[in-house]
């Protein structure tokens, strides 16, 4: 596999983590929250002579959806989002576009994906997982084979995304960690939306501490 991150200047003042990977044999490659700069995610795909396959978007929110149109229109790619996200994706006062200067930006997606569902780049897999929270459309891509997480919004390094936006809700982000993310393998690394990636054993002591708080 290769992979590679690029930290893109959001709207709203922030960095967003998008991410480029690769089946180096096939070149068969996925692009995961193009925020915007396109011309910095398509030179870095050009570099990699990159066949762009899908481009898979973790959640709706306007800072990691900012390039998609541009990339698609440029380079081509199935744009792939969970079947929540997609119906969020619709209107912009979820994906809070709106807000950040993105005015009437509507994304039709090219598939719906479920929970378990799994995406092929060449002879890489990812497994999809649902975890609600952030928003209610949130997901994970999980790679069983390299142990790594791409977590989106859901999962940061010390901390999680964040719930008072629409469809936000903090019990299920919660619940999305320590029933479908703590149960990873100690060794997975987890690539998030915003800020430094880290691994599932660096975050496991925060939650077994928390969960006793909320039962």
């Amino acid at each position: 596999m290769i992979l590679k991150e690029l930290r893109i200047d959001s709207w709203v003042g922030d960095v967003t983590n998008c991410y480029i990977v690769q089946d180096e044999k096939s070149k068969e490659t996925m692009v995961i929250d193009p925020a915007g700069d396109v011309d910095k995610i398509v030179e870095m795909l050009d570099i990699l002579n990159a066949n762009l396959k899908y481009i898979y978007l973790t959640h709706c929110h306007g800072d990691h959806i900012g390039g998609v149109k541009e990339l698609k229109e440029r380079k081509g790619g199935k744009i792939l989002a969970h079947r929540n996200t997609a119906e969020n994706l619709l209107d912009p006062n979820i994906s809070l576009t709106t807000y950040i200067g993105l005015e009437g930006l509507v994304i039709q997606v090219d598939s719906r994906v479920d929970d378990g569902d799994l995406i092929h780049l060449g002879n890489l897999e990812f497994r999809v997982i649902h975890t609600p929270g952030h928003t209610s459309g949130g997901s994970c891509l999980y790679c069983e084979e390299e142990k790594l997480l791409f977590s989106g919004d859901t999962l940061f390094r010390g901390t999680w995304g964040r719930t008072d936006v629409p469809t936000g809700n903090f019990e299920d982000v919660i619940n999305s960690i320590t029933k479908k993310l703590m149960i990873l393998p100690d060794e997975t690394i987890v690539y998030p939306g915003h800020g430094k990636s880290t691994m599932i054993r660096e975050e496991k002591p925060i939650y077994l501490e928390l969960k006793p708080r909320l039962l």
